[in-house]
């Protein structure tokens, strides 16, 4: 049950991030929120699952901080 939820809050989250790269533009949060909405159906377990959105979740905002 808790992978569920954290696959639902991931992939809402991805949802969102798709919409702002879309509309901004920016193609790091495009990939990432569909990344984020793809990722819970070929990753199992629940730490896995937290390890990897954590990530995926992180990753645009370290890139604009320290690529830019």
């Amino acid at each position: 049950m808790e992978v569920f939820m954290w696959s639902i809050i991931f992939g809402i989250t991805g949802m969102g991030y798709f919409s702002y790269g879309k509309k901004r533009d920016d193609n790091l949060f495009l990939l990432s929120g569909i990344a984020l909405m793809v990722f819970p159906y070929f990753v199992e377990g629940l730490t896995l699952n937290i390890v990897v959105g954590g990530a995926l979740v992180v990753i645009p905002f370290l890139a604009l901080k320290f690529l830019k």
